[in-house]
């Protein structure tokens, strides 16, 4: 679990360091992550999350805080903004480099190939090939649209 171990680290590092703005942030991804914890022991399974799970519940932290900064600049609530951006910082610390387009192209190329995807059919088939190699390193959700024109 060495993402989470890293978490565990920073948390007590920004302890140390009195560093309240982080130490805040990281402490709700710890919750969001025991959450995930708790809801997987209640369905019956192990109980601890892997890394891949962990970077999928950053990616939706990240987000949530962007959505969230749009609307409070949409109502001009500019220190709020500010605070959502801080923590997004602090999370993409913990996620791996996000891709730049050329690299996405490569691998929607590589995946198509891989999965031997000929029709708009087998998305489904080109996004989860995607998903197992490239959580947390790519916005799915641009790179869906993407997918669709190659193969349509």
């Amino acid at each position: 679990m060495e993402l989470r171990e890293r978490i565990g680290t920073a948390l007590k590092d920004a302890m140390k360091s009195k560093d309240a703005e982080r130490l805040s942030t990281l402490r709700l991804i710890n919750a969001a992550i025991k959450d995930k914890d708790i809801a997987l022991r209640g369905e019956g399974g192990e109980g601890a999350v892997g890394d891949a799970e962990v970077l999928a519940i950053l990616g939706r932290m990240v987000k949530q805080r962007q959505e969230s900064a749009r609307a409070y600049e949409e109502g001009g609530r500019l220190e709020l903004a500010e605070k959502e951006l801080n923590e997004i910082r602090v999370i993409e610390d913990f996620l791996p480099r996000q891709l730049d387009e050329a690299e996405v192209a490569a691998a929607i190329d590589a995946a198509i190939a891989e999965t031997g995807a000929g029709s708009i059919r087998d998305m489904g088939k080109v996004m989860a090939a995607l998903k197992t190699k490239f959580t947390g390193r790519m916005d799915f959700g641009a790179v869906g649209p993407m997918v669709k024109a190659k193969l349509g």
